[in-house]
């Protein structure tokens, strides 16, 4: 693994995406430092999953650059140094959770006693060690989302992309798995966390806020909070959503009068015309 890896974990250059015809992501540039957990933050229907799925390399782009780990997104070098926890559980509901972890583990190449020991580290991690020898299938939702974070932890990746991990979880766990995330970020590995929960935001060291695909803000959350005069992430990012939206209002009006202009003019113009073709054939 690559933990303290020099230079920005990911580096993003004008990245677009579109799904079902419709721009999903607009002209989106980022750059993404290691060694933090960083936050990506927005709505329901931001892009959020969209993005985390074109940097770990499973999306289909339009144009761009993405760039992890000083490779390729989705490149064979990365496979063992990325781990990707998508929004629903991707796990195997016939094996017992501990089964599970270790197929994970040896998937990354860990074997023997370094894969047992991750297991039971693991285990401890998410707090399913009294649930080890239960099939998944036999678990609830909060649990089976455990067992997919488990799978992703196991192996030690360099980069962590976490898509709502916390999503369901009770408030203790919810706390527990951010003190987590915030040990693995102090040893060198690079996260990427995404929620929509906004009191989530003054966990992570730096915050990234979208909205329909571009982003509104790319601060640390004291940053956030001093350039929006606000006093909470809600505030804050509720009044860049307002700013944005008082500029695209602005920019619209803009645009439809300098079409009401251009209209105007063409209008004299063929007038013109008209008058002049009107006296020459008299």
């Amino acid at each position: 693994m690559m933990n303290n890896f020099e230079g920005p974990a990911i580096s993003i250059e004008g990245l677009h995406v579109s799904r079902g015809g419709r721009p999903v992501i607009r002209e989106l540039s980022l750059t993404v430092p290691s060694g933090q957990v960083v936050g990506l933050l927005g709505p329901s229907g931001s892009g959020k999953s969209t993005l985390i799925r074109s940097i770990v390399g499973v999306q289909v782009v339009r144009a761009g650059t993405v760039t992890v780990l000083g490779h390729e997104a989705g490149s064979p070098a990365l496979r063992a140094e990325v781990g990707y926890v998508t929004q629903s559980p991707s796990v195997y509901g016939d094996l017992t959770v501990r089964e599970n972890i270790a197929y994970f583990g040896r998937a990354v190449g860990l074997r023997g006693a370094t894969l047992a020991d991750a297991v039971e580290r693991t285990l401890v991690e998410v707090a399913l060690t009294a649930n080890a020898g239960q099939l998944v299938a036999d678990l609830s939702g909060g649990q089976g989302s455990r067992v997919s974070l488990a799978g992703a932890l196991v192996g030690r990746p360099t980069l962590l992309m976490l898509d709502e991990p916390t999503v369901g979880l009770d408030p203790v766990l919810r706390r527990d798995l951010w003190n987590l995330f915030a040990h693995l970020a102090s040893v060198g590995h690079s996260l990427v966390v995404s929620s929509h929960v906004m009191d989530e935001a003054a966990r992570c060291d730096r915050l990234v806020l979208l909205r329909e695909g571009e982003v509104l803000a790319d601060v640390t959350p004291a940053e956030l909070l001093a350039q929006t005069g606000t006093t909470d992430a809600d505030a804050a990012f509720l009044k860049l959503i307002d700013t944005a939206e008082g500029d695209r209002a602005d920019r619209s009006d803009t645009v439809t009068a300098e079409r009401g202009r251009r209209g105007r003019h063409r209008e004299r113009g063929q007038d013109g015309q008209g008058r002049r073709g009107g006296r020459e054939a008299s």
